[in-house]
């Protein structure tokens, strides 16, 4: 286990590493001058852009400006803002809960909808209900999410009436962006959940737990489905890695604030110390969520544990 940890912390760091170049490395070839775009609306003139490039650091050579960023990224400084003069780090804390409770509550929504659709067409496989839940599965997966999120903001907020159509505050508001996206993730649980629970049905220790005349609903609980989720967990704990980066579609259609709606404006005013924070922010989540989904796997499955004993 000491091994495995080490190991998992060094490629932890290597991840990290890459982020932060790969980051540093788009933004410089942007087009555009970051101090000419953050002064643009004021009317700034060529000296005092000057001045202002000079302030940032973006005169001194690349080299220079790399090593500094990775020795404050180091020290678990993140930097400073320059649109808003404000430490990135803080921005970003400050927008992190909307955010994780927007993907906390979608991943629970689509898991528990991908999973039911799973198991409904895997049991009733070659069926209409296994052609209605695979359908739904497809229709989640092919559907993008603005257009989704459109279609639910146009029947369930101005044509029925039943929850906000924009915004942030109760739980009201959580229900819709959650829905559309929780939609979206239970496509690829669902097929997964399907084909899986379609395997499983088949082995022997399934049969003897039918031979047995154990209850149907203990053996599709405990015999069959804590096997056969565990692909879907690499692909759920990915996709909350993703949403806890920031949901940046569904948080804009919707209005809501969130790490998302931070990223676009951090790019669209070359605001280049938060859109680096927002990059490792996302590098961090997968690296967490992609952890705690070996040790869920590992859980769910005790032959995973042997092989990594083995």
């Amino acid at each position: 286990m000491l091994g495995y940890g080490l190991r998992r912390l060094l490629e932890a760091i290597l991840v990290l590493w890459l982020a932060a170049t790969l980051t540093f490395v788009a933004m410089q070839l942007t087009p555009g001058d970051p101090a000419q775009t953050l002064l643009a609306a004021s009317g700034a003139s060529p000296a005092e852009i000057a001045r202002r490039r000079a302030q940032l650091g973006l005169d001194d050579p690349l080299p220079v400006q790399y090593v500094r960023y990775l020795a404050d990224l180091a020290r678990g400084d993140l930097g400073v803002s320059w649109l808003h003069s404000r430490s990135v780090g803080r921005m970003i804390l400050e927008q992190l809960p909307a955010t994780a409770e927007l993907a906390l509550a979608a991943t629970a929504f689509g898991t528990l909808l991908g999973v039911a659709l799973g198991l409904l067409a895997a049991l009733y496989r070659e069926t209409w209900v296994d052609a209605l839940a695979t359908g739904l599965a497809v229709l989640g997966l092919s559907t993008p999410v603005f257009w989704s999120g459109l279609l639910a903001m146009l029947f369930f907020s101005l044509y029925l009436g039943w929850f906000p159509s924009a915004g942030g505050g109760d739980l009201r508001h959580l229900v819709l962006p959650a829905a559309v996206l929780g939609f979206s993730l239970s496509g690829s649980v669902a097929r997964l959940v399907r084909a899986q629970v379609v395997e499983v049905l088949r082995q022997p220790f399934v049969l003897a737990a039918l031979a047995r005349g154990l209850p149907l609903r203990r053996i599709l609980l405990f015999h069959v489905l804590r096997p056969a989720i565990g692909p879907a967990v690499t692909v759920i704990a990915l996709q909350l890695g993703f949403l806890l980066s920031g949901a940046v579609v569904t948080e804009s259609v919707f209005a809501r604030q969130g790490l998302g709606r931070l990223a676009v404006q951090a790019i669209f005013w070359r605001d280049l110390p938060v859109v680096r924070g927002m990059v490792l922010v996302g590098a961090a989540a997968y690296l967490l969520t992609s952890l705690l989904a070996d040790l869920l796997q590992a859980w769910l499955d005790p032959r995973l544990r042997g092989r990594d004993e083995g």
